[in-house]
């Protein structure tokens, strides 16, 4: 794939940046893609390694040699429909996804790895420049309906794989634009929304209703009776994520400025997209603690920075992971290792092995932070003696992973089994996959699977259209 020899030739290219002092001034993507030149190259360091581990690395399998190889030879429209065979929506994983492809890539044994995300980034951005980005409704309808819960990046790609198989589709959504946490959660300096929005326009020229501003199941004054989606429509998907976040069960939580990170995130784009919020939590001149380490948390000081705090730190419960991992030992699967996202880049105090004692406060909002570093034996945590600290705190943000969906409505009205984890119980193989305790309803994305990644809830919406798609008319000619 791409020169034989490029892999010894060329070195792994980082995609240019704004500085990080100047986009802290403003919420739009800052990562600027590859040239045609630049792409080329990258592509050229695809190694003909015999089994492509990228492919098996990546949860939706994308074709990666085939398109590497296509780019380092221009045939960039090809390169597209690979890519798209796929990836509903790459454009969406080339920005956002942490891609384990490359953790998977053969010369990641002794060397960087293929920049596969930065060439994925390359061509999706290409085919839309080119307009080669359209509409491909159906042939012919099939006369069924369904109705898809949830517009995150699972419900997106469900519906529209299933309106291209000729089914009538309206995808439910309770808050006021499609997307779920690609439009509320990701801030736009890593997603600019507008790439939803012309993703949308391409599914409703498919033949996909949206109906956004409803909620299903649940006692809002708006909430659509779950129980009544059963009866209008011939399958039900369930792909509403997972959104109940882990508190924090300290003394002072209860203390004003302390939020959860998406009560906190969605407000800061929904001002970008210009609402206007009223009583917005903001981090300006403040002294900010965002307590979780992962994605989440990372999000959330970045928009600390630009809204002005005084200063950001970030507290992992874990320990520190080290800078690089022992590639021998975990190669191909995805390593624990030191990552500092763009957002650290931009300036934050980063502690690990630390647990927060408690909150206090003064009239009633939070003031200070108390906490602890702790160790770790066989596998449990214990408080290092002596080792109780302070630090100045006026907004603390709780980023610490979710623990499944939302337990009532949906799931309690069209009563659903759930598994150990309070998820929507559904396989993933053999007889009745992705179908959940009631053969008409199936279940996609982290509703069923847990929080997780963009890209694997890209995976689980393709295939769970697929599974419907055969429980509607016997066979399908979806992809999986």
């Amino acid at each position: 794939m791409g020169k034989i020899t490029g892999f010894m030739e060329f070195q792994r290219l980082k995609e240019a940046s704004e500085a990080p002092e100047s986009r802290k001034k403003h919420y739009r993507e800052f990562v600027q893609h590859l040239s045609d030149k630049e792409a080329a190259v990258q592509g050229a360091r695809c190694m003909d390694c015999g089994t492509p581990f990228c492919t098996s690395g990546c949860p939706v399998n994308n074709i990666i040699p085939d398109w590497n190889d296509l780019v380092y030879k221009q045939n960039w429209r090809e390169a597209l429909e690979t890519l798209h065979s796929t990836n509903n929506f790459p454009e969406f994983t080339g920005r956002v996804c942490p891609a384990p492809c490359e953790a998977a890539c053969t010369l990641n044994i002794n060397n960087d790895p293929v920049g596969i995300k930065s060439i994925e980034h390359a061509i999706i951005d290409k085919g839309w420049e080119m307009g080669w980005v359209v509409p491909l409704p159906p042939e012919r309808k099939s006369g069924k309906k369904v109705a898809v819960v949830g517009s995150g990046p699972a419900g997106m790609a469900c519906a529209q794989q299933l309106a291209r198989a000729g089914h009538d589709v309206v995808l439910y959504e309770k808050n006021d634009r499609i997307g779920g946490l690609l439009r509320y959660g990701i801030p736009d300096f890593k997603l600019e929304k507008h790439l939803i929005d012309r993703r949308v326009e391409q599914m409703r020229a498919e033949g996909v209703e949206f109906r956004v501003s409803q909620a299903v199941g649940g006692k809002s004054a708006n909430a659509l009776p779950a129980k009544q989606l059963l009866q209008e429509f011939d399958a039900v998907v369930v792909s509403g994520g997972a959104e109940r976040p882990r508190d924090l069960t300290v003394q002072g939580r209860e203390l004003h400025g302390v939020h959860f990170a998406m009560e906190f995130l969605p407000q800061q784009n929904k001002v970008v997209a210009g609402d206007k919020v009223s009583g917005q939590i903001k981090a300006t001149g403040k002294h900010v603690v965002v307590i979780g380490g992962g994605d989440t948390g990372s999000d959330c000081v970045g928009t600390s920075n630009r809204q002005g705090a005084a200063s950001v730190t970030q507290f992992e419960l874990l320990p520190q992971p080290p800078e690089q991992e022992n590639k021998p030992l975990v190669w191909p699967d995805w390593p624990i290792k030191l990552r500092t996202s763009s957002s650290h880049e931009e300036g934050c105090e980063r502690d690990w092995s630390v647990a927060t004692k408690r909150l206090e406060g003064k009239n009633g909002k939070v003031a200070k932070l108390v906490a602890a570093r702790i160790e770790w034996k066989d596998g449990k945590m214990a408080e290092v003696p002596g080792s109780e600290f302070e630090l100045k705190a006026d907004l603390v943000l709780l980023a610490m992973g979710f623990l499944g969906p939302m337990q009532n409505g949906l799931i309690e009205e069209l009563a659903l089994e759930q598994d150990a984890r309070s998820n929507v119980k559904a396989t993933t193989d053999g007889a009745g996959c992705y179908q959940s305790s009631n053969p008409k309803v199936f279940a996609a994305g982290d509703m069923r699977r847990g929080q997780s990644l963009v890209v694997w809830a890209i995976r689980e919406g393709r295939q769970c259209a697929r599974a419907v798609d055969e429980y509607l008319m016997g066979t399908s000619e979806l992809p999986r």
